[in-house]
């Protein structure tokens, strides 16, 4: 049990030594707080080089909103890493910031389950903001545990609706519904909003190509564009890849490269999975892409809204 909790703080410990500043400690911004998909890395069940290094870990896609006039910060979804999450930015804020709303994308593993630490078996939160479509709402009420967290006041749904913008303290916010396998919710993706610049939010897609809008025309709307690179290329995995459609990045490459480089820099991929080859920072097709304006995201980084 020791060895396991000390690889748990070397890990933290070597997330925090990674975190680059673009934002100046007091300013309105984003922090990544992970970037895998929803199984993490390490991934349950693989006992291949890409996981069976737990200096590698990495935590699950998410963001951080933090609001330097209000001091407070807000999760893009809740994932089964948000008690670490937590603490990587209680590291890097004034403790003078709290927790204020959560906002989910849909109902995968990987973007709600977090919202289970809250209840009284762990955080006991009181009353957290959870910002949802209707149809997650829906789920959330209608299911345990997460009913529980509503009974007992734990979260507070708050309904959204797509292409409804709404104000978070120093953010406007829109959710954007996008294709995907809608199981038991909507999908939606969010353009946020700062004082000064803006990012989209869209770390899961079934293809580009179903969407009702064009990928390019949204990048160019914002400064930042975190969007789905779950997958390389078609192969990556031993099962039927139409099972889990994701855009592959090579198949975004293609719709982007003829863009200017000033908004091809717009670009971060970010949900991969642990099999995805460009998580290594020096595989060849990731150094070429970044030579070429991508940008591949990173826990810690932090921008500038």
């Amino acid at each position: 049990m020791g060895s396991i909790v000390a690889s748990k703080k070397w890990c933290l410990v070597a997330l925090l030594s990674s975190i680059t500043f673009f934002a100046t400690a007091q300013e309105t911004s984003l922090l990544v707080v992970g970037i895998m998909q929803d199984g993490g890395r390490p991934q349950l069940g693989c006992l291949k080089s890409c996981c069976k290094d737990m200096r590698q870990r990495e935590f699950v896609s998410s963001i951080a909103l933090i609001d330097s006039a209000q001091h407070i910060y807000h999760f893009l979804d809740a994932t089964p890493d948000i008690a670490s999450q937590f603490q990587l930015i209680n590291q890097v804020l004034p403790t003078t910031y709290k927790l204020g709303a959560i906002l989910l994308t849909h109902a995968h593993i990987g973007h709600y389950t977090g919202l289970q630490f809250l209840g009284r078996e762990s955080m006991n939160a009181s009353q957290v903001p959870v910002y949802t479509m209707p149809r997650m709402e829906r789920f959330l009420t209608d299911n345990g545990p997460w009913s529980q967290l509503i009974r007992l006041q734990n979260i507070q749904p708050k309904r959204l609706h797509p292409e409804q913008v709404f104000f978070l303290g120093s953010f406007q916010i829109t959710p954007v519904l996008v294709p995907h396998r809608d199981e038991f919710s909507e999908t939606v993706g969010y353009r946020v909003k700062g004082p000064r610049k803006s990012f989209l939010f869209i770390p899961d897609i079934d293809k580009w190509e179903k969407w009702d809008r064009s990928l390019a025309a949204e990048i160019q709307k914002v400064d930042y564009a975190f969007i789905d690179g779950t997958f390389f290329a078609d192969g990556e995995v031993n099962r039927p890849m139409r099972e889990i459609p994701h855009p592959f990045i090579s198949e975004t490459i293609a719709l982007l490269d003829s863009l200017p480089r000033t908004i091809r820099e717009r670009v971060y991929f970010t949900h991969f999975n642990h099999t995805n080859p460009l998580l290594n920072p020096t595989n060849p097709d990731r150094i070429s892409l970044e030579k070429a304006g991508y940008h591949f995201a990173t826990t810690g980084t932090r921008l500038p809204l």
